[in-house]
C-alpha cells in the first residue's frame, strides 16, 4: 500500500498568513472589534501518534476563530467533543475554552480551511489554497488510519488532496470508503452544526453511528 511520506511543507499556516485576501480582510476587521479573539488561522489540535483525523470545514466566528482551538466555543464542538469523549478519543472535560482540561487521545482535529470565511462559506480558490496544509498534516502523521469528514466539502477536499476521483467516493452520512493506494479509510458524516441538528438532518444517534463504525476500524 502507498502512503504519504516526508515533510511536504508546514502543517499549519502562519498566524499572519496573507494567502487569501478576503479572509485576511475579515481577520483584520474582526481584530478591530474583538482584539482579544484569536482572529488568525487555527492550528490543528492533536494527540501523539493519532490514528483518527477529523476534518471540518472552517473555524466558526465565535468558536475556533475566537478561541484558537478547532470546534471550541460553539455548538458543533459541544456535540463533537461529547461524542469523542464517549468513544475514548478524548479525555478530561470540555468547557468550550482552550485552557480547559480536554485532551485528545489517538486523534487529531483540523479544518479544510484554517481561517474564518464570511458567512461560513469558503470559496473554491480559498479551499484549494489551504489544501497543501491538509496534505502536509496527513504526511506528517503516518499513524492515521481513519479520517472522519464532517460534511461534503471536507469530504471532497480530502479526496482532492490525495488526488482521488470524487465520483468514485460518493458522500453520504455514515458512508465508509476504503481508499485504494492508501492505508486510510474515509468515514463521512453530516456536519455537527447547530443548523443540522436543529433541522433534524443530524441527530446525536446518527452522529454516534458513525463513531460506532470508526471504533470497529480502530479498536
Amino acid at each position: 500500500m502507498s502512503v504519504l511520506h516526508g515533510n511536504l511543507g508546514p502543517v499549519d499556516p502562519p498566524l499572519d498568513c496573507p494567502a487569501c485576501p478576503r479572509l485576511v480582510a475579515l481577520r483584520h476587521e474582526l481584530k478591530e472589534v474583538h482584539p482579544d479573539w484569536h482572529n488568525a488561522p487555527v492550528p490543528t489540535f492533536t494527540s501523539l501518534e493519532p490514528r483518527l483525523l477529523v476534518v471540518g470545514l472552517a473555524p466558526g466566528m465565535k468558536g475556533a476563530n475566537c478561541t484558537g482551538r478547532p470546534f471550541t466555543g460553539d455548538y458543533a464542538g459541544d456535540l463533537l467533543y461529547e461524542t469523542m469523549l464517549a468513544y475514548g478519543f478524548a479525555d478530561g472535560a470540555y468547557e468550550a475554552r482552550p485552557d480547559d482540561s480536554l485532551v485528545l487521545k489517538d486523534a487529531m482535529i483540523t479544518n479544510a480551511v484554517r481561517c474564518l470565511p464570511p458567512q461560513n462559506k469558503p470559496t473554491g480558490p480559498e479551499i484549494r489554497t489551504c489544501r497543501p496544509y491538509l496534505l502536509s498534516t496527513i504526511a506528517a502523521n503516518p499513524s492515521i488510519r481513519a479520517v472522519l469528514a464532517l460534511g461534503r466539502i471536507a469530504h471532497e477536499t480530502f479526496l482532492s488532496a490525495l488526488e482521488l476521483r470524487r465520483a468514485d467516493f460518493k458522500f453520504a452520512h455514515c458512508a465508509q470508503h476504503s481508499l485504494p493506494g492508501y492505508e486510510l479509510t474515509l468515514f463521512d458524516s453530516y456536519h455537527c452544526s447547530r443548523y443540522n441538528t436543529n433541522t433534524g438532518r443530524l441527530t446525536t444517534e446518527m452522529f454516534r453511528s458513525v463513531f460506532d463504525k470508526i471504533r470497529i476500524h480502530i479498536p
